[in-house]
């Protein structure tokens, strides 16, 4: 079957690793079940007047200095943007044509798409996307039992009464539901009578080999410790600094911070392959990224993550998921175990992986339209 992939990818306001991974793998992940995935170039309304090449008046930081960090890393912002054009364009089977809310309805025919995945990432979040009509699976072409959701987040949603009922009433247009969190599970189980789920994330589905194939060669020969941050946490800069002078190596730096150019190798120009070469050959990874987090797991290298508004619900259930929750830090100063047991580690995620590829394969399994 061909399967459509609806989610937050292509057009992202920043460059974000995590979310091109999690369409890669989840991609990847439909094939190895026999069908062949296509990615749906969706730009839902709100990102419309979007512009990723002058990111900086729909940040999440909105005061004046990140603006101007951000304005100083234009350069490496737009050779990055490029290399992430050819990611979506080399590594998926992306659609000819690009889909708004005017033409989806056109998509079935256009790319002859069978049936849907909604997912992953933060598509249900209501405070990111309001309740999308292509994350909620609300095209015409959509409702007909042949679209499902997975690992589709919630986030940390703000709800009101009136985006609960039109949550409750969008939730009835798929034939199975599959969440990243456990928190919104009681809740959708409650309001529908199909199958829903919690499953892991589509970048836990694969192994280290996956990675590996796509993986860019080894990019730095000198020691480093890998900073790659998805917002400015002044405490989680300083922790880089401290660990790189410990460990006498110097700091690779994927984040907006260009007046760090002095002291740190600046990289924010990165690929989604360099970012896994710079993950697999760092000493430690200090990152407040969800999937920076799952990278660093996969190629088993020493990690720590930090709070991060909005993101912590899904940081701890993975690290409780992986008997990690120790690695997460907010001030800096906790007390980390001296290593990480990864043979456990990866015992829990190949315990966890079955339970969710049966999901994906038992619900993408449809009568005749």
């Amino acid at each position: 079957m061909r399967i459509g992939i609806v989610s937050y990818n292509i057009n992202c306001n920043f460059t974000n690793y995590g979310s091109a991974l999690q369409s890669w793998a989840l991609s990847e992940t439909l094939q190895k079940l026999g069908h062949t995935p296509v990615l749906i170039d969706y730009c839902p309304d709100i990102l419309r007047d979007k512009d990723p090449l002058n990111p900086m008046k729909n940040m999440w930081d909105t005061d004046a200095e990140a603006r101007r960090q951000c304005e100083l890393s234009l350069p490496a912002i737009r050779v990055n943007y490029e290399k992430f054009e050819r990611f979506y364009s080399t590594r998926f089977n992306r659609s000819a044509k690009k889909y708004y809310s005017h033409n989806f309805n056109a998509v079935v025919e256009d790319e002859g798409i069978d049936a849907f995945v909604c997912g992953s990432d933060t598509i249900f979040c209501v405070d990111e996307f309001g309740i999308d009509d292509g994350y909620y699976a609300n095209y015409a072409c959509m409702k007909n039992g042949h679209t499902i959701s997975y690992a589709a987040s919630f986030g940390d949603s703000h709800f009101t009464p009136e985006t609960y009922a039109l949550l409750n009433e969008r939730l009835q247009n798929f034939k199975a539901i599959g969440i990243r969190e456990s928190s919104m599970l009681p809740y959708v189980r409650q309001q529908v009578s199909v199958r829903v789920e919690k499953v892991l994330d589509p970048t836990l589905l694969l192994k280290v080999e996956d990675f590996r194939r796509i993986e860019a060669p080894r990019l730095e020969n000198e020691r480093y410790i890998l900073l790659y941050a998805r917002r400015y946490n002044k405490k989680m800069f300083e922790y880089a600094d401290k660990k790189a002078k410990e460990l006498g190596c110097k700091v690779i730096d994927i984040s907006l911070r260009a007046t760090n150019a002095d002291k740190h190798r600046m990289f924010y120009e990165a690929g989604v392959e360099e970012f896994l070469s710079l993950v697999h050959h760092a000493e430690l990874v200090v990152t407040n990224s969800f999937h920076g987090m799952i990278v660093a797991v996969h190629y088993q290298r020493p990690f720590v993550i930090f709070s991060r508004e909005q993101c912590d619900t899904k940081i701890d259930e993975v690290l409780s998921l992986l008997g990690l929750t120790d690695r997460k830090l907010v001030s800096g100063e906790e007390t980390l175990a001296a290593d990480i047991d990864y043979k456990l580690v990866h015992n829990r995620t190949s315990a966890a992986r079955p339970h969710s590829l049966q999901f994906l394969a038992q619900e993408l399994t449809f009568t005749s339209k």
